[in-house]
């Protein structure tokens, strides 16, 4: 059972979006997992956030696991039931050697 709806995502992303919710909640974190480490001054706010959809910026907490290489980025406050909402990454994080991603991506979704 999927607790939120993936409305469209990037071609890069489309076939990598899962779910892993066990319950129902308005405040579950995304984790975005990358291959290599990254740079931490790259994991911040302006280049991993969520917007509504009326594009206004959630406030959330960004948080990068090293040793994983996976980025957590949590709502401070809970999604709206039958909003709509997106993930945006930037191409502006990089790897540590400073390798980009090769576009934005945006994952799309409804609570």
């Amino acid at each position: 059972m999927n607790f939120i709806d993936i409305e469209s995502a990037s071609d890069d992303v489309k076939d990598k979006v899962k779910q892993t919710l066990r319950f129902k909640t308005g405040k579950f974190v995304w984790r975005v997992k990358f291959t290599a480490p990254l740079d931490p001054a790259t994991v911040n706010s302006r280049n991993l956030y969520v917007t509504d959809q009326n594009q206004d910026i959630l406030k959330t907490a960004i948080r990068y696991n090293s040793d994983t290489h996976e980025i957590e980025i949590e709502p401070l406050e809970a999604y709206v039931k039958d909003s709509s909402y997106t993930l945006n990454i930037s191409k502006n994080v990089r790897s540590v050697g400073g390798q980009a991603l090769k576009g934005d991506l945006q994952v799309q979704f409804k609570v």
